[in-house]
């Protein structure tokens, strides 16, 4: 990989000047590693005009910013290039000059994780491994599910109790064997990595694999070209495990450090007011966090202990961000301002990003005539009961016109 030049660890700052596919933690104090990138060879080998003429729609159309080789035969399904949509009546509706949607969900397992788990498969490749494991509260595990299905790859997974039955209907459908834990997500990382460890599989829990977050750092690529390269002044990120809003901000940054944009946004940081221990933490300007219960009905960003903190936490700090802090009921709330005025079918998590750009507008802690990105990270049809929940219940009517024109009463002349 002539564009990559090592790692880095994030906690102790311990340079790794060797990769491969096999590479995890630091190994001096086991923190999370960064992959670290030749910046003038990348802008040797490829430039914006370059890109433009690419017929890859899709994130490998980025391969000179990816830690894959050269000869790689790239992952099956489709990932990434997902619609980007100028949203000017949601825009109107919360008072700000110009807000655009990054609509992820509508990837192959429908989420922003597919990019992660593409990755995954595309490193287990060069590996030689065949089976694959990670524990998820849902999403990354459907991604892992589908990609390696796609790959002829097995595929173990892992998840909490409480995962919404259509993610659990998504991993047995594509072949996965499914382990749900009776505890948190917590409990359902420590098995997992036990078991990984046991039997050698291919890790894509994002806590040990640094490539993981170079996956979804390619929705910040994307963002930047649809955006012809001329950047908002915010980027809004639902945050979990704090692993995509990371990847964006390496994402934004290894675009700066080549030259292809000329100034970094404010990255917008939402989480679940009752599970927010990034948030917190990076609202106090430090990396010391605190574990928090899993109370949102947000299951993807229902994380009490995040396994991408560092550098979730600095990528806010660095980009001189915000962090907003959004109820169960905001994120219902925008869940159908997204439906009603963008066509965008979210699912809560996925939603939560629009629900806390709506909120720093209200606290004005977004000025009006700022520029904004709100990225959706997976589709509504994950989790069917909140959408309903968010949505209301339909007219049920017997038969006939009668009862039809007695519910009509009740919503208004149906010719307006």
């Amino acid at each position: 990989m002539k564009n990559v030049t090592g790692a880095i660890c994030v906690e102790c700052g311990h340079v790794v000047s060797e990769v491969d596919p096999n590479t995890t933690v630091c190994p001096v104090c086991g923190g999370i590693l960064d992959i670290t990138y030749d910046y003038d060879y990348i802008k040797s080998v490829v430039t914006k005009e370059d890109m433009a003429k690419r017929e890859e729609n899709s994130m490998w159309r980025y391969k000179e910013f990816l830690p894959v080789e050269d000869s790689q035969d790239y992952p099956k399904l489709r990932v990434g290039w997902s619609p980007f949509y100028r949203a000017d009546r949601l825009a109107e509706m919360l008072g700000i000059k110009e807000l655009y949607i990054k609509d992820d969900g509508i990837n192959p397992t429908a989420s922003l994780k597919d990019r992660a788990s593409a990755m995954a498969v595309a490193k287990a490749a060069e590996a030689g491994r065949n089976i694959i494991a990670c524990s998820s509260t849902g999403n990354a595990a459907s991604s892992l599910a589908g990609n390696a299905a796609a790959a002829g790859m097995k595929a173990y997974i892992f998840v909490p109790e409480r995962a919404p039955i259509g993610k659990v209907a998504q991993l047995k459908t594509f072949g996965a064997t499914v382990v749900s834990v009776k505890g948190n997500y917590e409990d359902t990382f420590r098995i997992s990595a036990e078991a990984i460890d046991r039997w050698g599989w291919y890790n894509r829990n994002a806590a040990i694999n640094p490539y993981l977050m170079e996956g979804k750092k390619t929705v910040a690529l994307e963002i930047a070209e649809q955006l012809n390269w001329k950047m908002t002044d915010y980027v809004a990120l639902s945050v979990g495990d704090g692993c995509t809003i990371a990847g964006a901000w390496k994402g934004f940054k290894d675009l700066y450090a080549a030259g292809f944009i000329d100034k970094l946004p404010k990255l917008i940081s939402v989480q679940a007011e009752c599970t927010c221990p990034i948030n917190k933490a990076a609202a106090a300007g430090t990396t010391e966090w605190e574990t928090m219960p899993e109370l949102t009905l947000a299951d993807s960003i229902s994380v009490g202990v995040p396994r991408n903190a560092t550098k979730a936490i600095k990528a806010i700090i660095e980009s001189e961000g915000v962090t907003v802090n959004v109820s169960d009921d905001e994120i219902l709330d925008a869940m159908r301002i997204l439906g009603r005025t963008c066509g965008v079918f979210a699912e809560p998590a996925g939603a939560a990003g629009t629900a806390g750009v709506k909120k720093a507008i209200e606290q004005g802690l977004i000025p009006k005539d700022a520029s904004i990105v709100s990225v959706v990270t997976g589709n509504g049809l994950k989790d069917v009961n909140n959408a309903i929940k968010a949505a209301g219940e339909p007219l049920k009517v017997d038969p006939n016109m009668d009862a039809l024109l007695d519910a009509f009463k009740g919503i208004g002349d149906p010719h307006q």
